[in-house]
């Protein structure tokens, strides 16, 4: 899928989760639910880390791109260190190792241990990065059309004023994890989920996404994991346009405000 509908997705992933939290009578505080459909939202563009023409490569200018570049070429190695006779031949690392489950736990879990280890300030980093991907994912037309200082002033302000919120008693810095020293543990979980929604969403297409991998199937290790082929649709088509992000929306509209208790 594009970059609009996997952040779309992404936001409505965390407001579901709210919704089944509420429902199981642990409703977020209102913070968690905001902050965290925002970095789900974010995160849902990451596992394009391997793919220098997407959203997330322009997203921090010569340095993103640089680490797309990075990327594929580490997926790549990986694939063909470790694909098996029926994976096919691939001459880059686009939709491999960074569209599996364990590079969303992994992501997740470094950004939890961040957070736990870093303080306020890691804590920042992290907002700041997922909240620029949610301006370019859920507002592209508008952050195509401005200047990237101005989506990154965006994303550093509203990172410091969600922060200053959350960091307030009862707010949600320590939701899930209560103990000493692990506030901010659950921000791994948005990006998790995230990663694992992108992931979802590429399966549906064409081309399917291999998210069990490092587990093989049949003789592939990579195996593109799909609907039947006739339910597929391709990137950007208007099933992605006109049926998928309009549910993505009205799913999210909904699952918010189950979340909120106003349903």
């Amino acid at each position: 899928m594009m970059g609009p509908a996997h952040s779309l997705s992404g936001a409505a992933a965390w407001l579901g989760v709210g919704a089944a939290a509420a429902a199981a009578g642990h409703p977020m505080p209102w913070p968690v639910i905001v902050v965290g459909a925002l970095i789900c939202a974010g995160a849902a563009l990451a596992p394009d880390l391997d793919h220098k023409s997407a959203t997330i490569s322009r997203a921090f200018g010569p340095v993103s791109k640089g680490v797309c570049e990075i990327v594929d070429k580490l997926s790549y190695a990986v694939y063909k260190a470790t694909k098996k006779q029926g994976d096919p031949r691939r001459t880059g690392g686009h939709r491999t190792l960074t569209h599996t489950w364990l590079w969303a736990v992994v992501i997740g879990a470094g950004a939890s241990a961040l957070a736990y280890t870093g303080g306020r300030w890691a804590v920042l980093a992290l907002l700041f990065i997922h909240l620029v991907l949610a301006v370019e994912g859920l507002l592209w037309r508008a952050a195509r059309m401005s200047s990237d200082i101005l989506v990154w002033l965006l994303g550093a302000t509203s990172a410091w004023i969600l922060a200053g919120v959350l960091d307030k008693p009862g707010n949600g810095a320590d939701w899930l994890f209560t103990g000493d020293g692990q506030e901010y543990l659950w921000l791994g979980l948005p990006i998790v989920l995230g990663a694992l929604v992108h992931d979802i969403g590429d399966a549906l297409t064409v081309s399917g996404c291999p998210i069990l991998w490092p587990i093989p199937v049949g003789r592939k290790r990579w195996y593109p994991i799909g609907p039947p082929k006739a339910l597929r649709f391709r990137a950007g088509s208007w099933v992605e346009l006109k049926v998928l992000m309009p549910a993505f929306m009205l799913l999210g509209g909904v699952g918010g405000a189950a979340a909120m208790n106003f349903i």
